[in-house]
């Protein structure tokens, strides 16, 4: 996530040379791709996290410092 990200709520995410951005509100690829592996693992880390990233969102939108999320183990 980035200070100052446009509208709907996302996170981006790089995966050796892939790049999406992922709607979290939907968790739909808004942009970009990702192998179908690695997407599966980031979707189901986002389902788990959602709430957070959300907060984390907000967080950015007002310029603070995210709030670290655990990564999927």
């Amino acid at each position: 996530m980035f200070f100052n990200e446009h509208a709907p709520p996302h996170f981006h995410v790089e995966y050796a040379e892939y790049r999406a951005v992922i709607n979290i509100k939907t968790l739909d690829v808004a942009e970009g791709k990702l192998p179908r592996r690695a997407l599966e693992l980031v979707l189901d880390w986002a389902e788990l996290h959602r709430d957070e990233l959300l907060k984390d969102w907000d967080l950015c939108q007002q310029h603070k410092q995210p709030d670290a999320i655990e990564p999927l183990e």
